[in-house]
């Protein structure tokens, strides 16, 4: 059996959601699920705001530079619908109450050999 080498864009990916969930954890946050999946679609994290009482569904967009445009201009209203939906599901498939659900979006610019610049937009949609 022949195993494909990794993909980079699907690696820095998972270390920009890597990145991202210590970070909103030590902003207090409390992490729930990554990449939860339906078939709506996927969340890249979800997570509490006890403070707000809301679930955050946050969608992390991780580059390595910016000759596409910011990580942020990648979430349009289309996918910001995807995102809210799915957490809806999530809420349904384990029967939590219903609570308010705030969309974030982490953007992550992580260009080789140096230090991810992080930007958390909190209720971005």
């Amino acid at each position: 059996m022949t195993t494909r080498p990794a993909n980079p864009r699907h690696e820095l990916g998972k270390r920009g959601e890597d990145l991202a969930v210590d970070y909103l954890t030590r902003h207090g946050l409390k992490f729930l699920i990554r990449n939860w999946r339906c078939r709506e679609g996927e969340v890249d994290i979800l997570l509490t705001d006890d403070s707000a009482r809301v679930l955050v569904a946050c969608e992390v967009k991780t580059r390595s530079g910016g000759g596409f445009g910011t990580p942020a201009e990648a979430v349009d209203d289309e996918k910001a619908r995807r995102v809210r939906l799915v957490a809806t599901h999530w809420l349904a498939h384990f029967k939590v109450p219903w609570v308010p659900i705030r969309g974030d979006i982490m953007s992550i610019v992580w260009p080789p050999n140096t230090t991810p610049r992080i930007r958390h937009w909190k209720g971005a949609f």
